[in-house]
């Protein structure tokens, strides 16, 4: 957990994520998908065995176990989603900035002509509003 807690998790949430990034580990290590589920298999039958664990001092002392574990068994090199922060393709959506859209030929509007209806009826209402809020704008000649 490398992200700044901001609220209490319980110790049902906790085995829950140890046991997600355990998983996500094993597909780091274990590529071919029969090699990753019969680890997962594995790791399943691990946690199966300790489900029933009564004793709450035992059961957190099992909890920091595995998550040491798990950082002692981190992927030199782990597998991150292309969108995802770290990930290969993370940022690079295109902003379209909407004033594009103001130099769209009449020909071009005209195969979207709800769209652009409801454009120009949005940016009249946006420019009273701005209007109302800061006054009419204006400017002051110099000599």
């Amino acid at each position: 957990m490398a992200h700044l807690q901001t609220k209490l998790i319980s110790h049902q949430q906790r085995i829950l994520r140890l046991y997600k990034a355990a998983l996500r580990e094993l597909e780091n290590w274990y590529p071919s998908r029969h090699l990753f589920r019969y680890q997962a298999v594995l790791m399943r039958q691990r946690f199966q065995e300790n489900r029933d664990e009564k004793d709450l001092i035992k059961a957190k002392q099992l909890l920091l176990a595995g998550e040491q574990e798990l950082s002692d068994k981190r992927h030199p090199q782990p597998m991150k989603f292309p969108y995802s922060a770290g990930g290969i393709s993370f940022g690079r959506e295109g902003r379209v900035v909407d004033g594009v859209l103001d130099h769209w030929h009449p020909l071009e509007k005209a195969q979207y002509p709800a769209y652009f209806t409801r454009r120009d009826q949005r940016k009249q209402e946006f420019v009273e509003r701005w209007h109302k809020k800061y006054g009419e704008h204006h400017v002051e000649e110099h000599h």
